[in-house]
């Protein structure tokens, strides 16, 4: 019997042998393309575990008759990715083709990490393939992805599942010494939930733990061999990403019972019980807000109290907090207010700061017009004075804009005392 284990010894060897993910690598699809004209450029593979990401990017060095370097974000660190640049390097004076470089979990790179990337990728040093199940957009740096071609992958389709398991029962020499009748496919293909390494893993699991020649499968007996029910809950995988999406999209939508019954999901199966809270701070500043800017007070209580506690007093703080926060009016305010002034940012560049509100604390200072005509604000009736604070090419630009809450119509109430026309 063989050491590797099912997944390893199926993983495809040829693009012609890939399954799934159609709409890169089918025929004439752009990847594939890619890959048959041997112009591969720096690609990050975003997609839930399970689809493909390595597998591809090993089809796409075999293809190319590159040399393929391996390096994992959670073990890996700066000198690893310098030694394989120095490498790469060293090839250049014996005329070989470019090394791919495949990053697996490349979001978990800190910018450091990132950075040292940048001057090989873009020198073409190496062909960078990052793997990643995180959206890219929001973890990997903008210098990296701005060099980077970004393709997605989807989750496994039930055909394509089901063209795995037929492989694996026909090819693969360990599973064909026995006789296997798979009745039912129902639980497999559920508790697999699109991942094929997941898939060929249950299979596995319940055919090594069968004593008999023959191995039946039908839902129950996969089911009774995960030792749980269809609430399996794997916290590396989708359906981890899955159930905090609709546990965060139920609070926003102000739905308590959705929000609590997503909330004892993620209980059953064992999450982190800090990932929920620090989910629950998130979404009380983002989601909540100015509408109720106790909701961000209670959600880092929540937050403290849970670290002292843990499970299973924390699942009754975290149904607290969660139904306080579902049933709060809700704003995004201050969410949409430092994306808007980080876009003006990016926009207008690094504008100077007017002189008037500039500190003076040297005499030059002072005789260049720093701090000069500054109206200090307590010096007024009602704490007061109108004065520009923007630079002044974008002096009239409104960014924080008060949602229509009770607690942000008081708001713009008082702005508009102030402010006047400008609110």
């Amino acid at each position: 019997m063989s050491i590797q284990p099912l997944a390893e010894r199926l993983r495809p060897r040829t693009l012609d042998d890939y399954i799934g993910q159609e709409h890169l690598v089918g025929k004439e699809a752009v990847l594939r393309k890619m890959i048959e004209t041997g112009n591969i450029s720096s690609i990050i593979l975003w997609g839930p575990p399970g689809v493909g990401k390595t597998t591809l990017a090993k089809i796409i060095a075999n293809t190319l008759d590159r040399p393929f370097h391996i390096l994992s974000a959670i073990n890996s660190g700066v000198k690893d990715v310098r030694d394989v640049i120095d490498k790469a390097k060293q090839q250049q004076f014996f005329n070989r083709r470019n090394p791919i470089l495949f990053i697996d979990e490349i979001h978990r790179f800190s910018k450091s990490q990132q950075d040292s990337l940048l001057g090989a990728v873009e020198q073409g040093l190496v062909t960078l393939i990052g793997a990643t199940t995180e959206n890219p957009s929001f973890e990997v740096i903008s210098p990296l992805l701005s060099r980077c071609q970004v393709y997605v992958l989807k989750s496994l389709e039930k055909e394509d599942l089901l063209k795995i398991l037929d492989l694996a029962l026909k090819k693969d020499t360990d599973l064909k010494q026995r006789e296997i009748v798979v009745e039912e496919y129902e639980a497999l293909l559920r508790f697999s939930g699109g991942d094929a390494r997941k898939l060929l893993n249950i299979l596995e699991l319940i055919v090594n733990a069968s004593e008999q020649d023959k191995v039946i499968i039908n839902n129950k007996i996969v089911t009774v061999s995960l030792q749980n029910n269809p609430a399996i809950y794997d916290k590396k995988g989708e359906m981890h990403y899955d159930i905090i999406s609709a546990f965060i999209k139920s609070i926003r939508g102000s739905d308590p019972d959705a929000a609590v019954y997503w909330l004892a999901r993620m209980i059953e199966g064992g999450e982190d019980v800090k990932f929920i809270a620090r989910r629950l701070v998130i979404l009380s500043a983002e989601d909540i807000g100015l509408a109720n800017p106790n909701a961000l007070l209670l959600a880092k209580s929540t937050f403290d109290a849970v670290h002292l506690i843990g499970y299973p007093e924390s699942r009754i703080i975290l149904s607290e907090c969660t139904i306080y926060l579902a049933t709060s009016p809700k704003s995004n305010s201050a969410y949409e207010a430092i994306g808007n002034a980080q876009r003006l940012v990016e926009k207008t560049g690094d504008l100077p700061v007017p002189l008037h509100i500039r500190n003076a604390p040297t005499k030059l200072m002072k005789d260049l017009g720093y701090s000069k005509d500054y109206k200090y604000a307590h010096s007024y009736e009602g704490n007061f004075a109108e004065q520009d604070f923007l630079p002044a090419p974008i002096k009239n630009e409104r960014i924080y804009k008060p949602q229509n809450n009770p607690t942000e119509q008081k708001i713009l109430e008082r702005l508009k005392a102030w402010w006047g026309k400008r609110y």
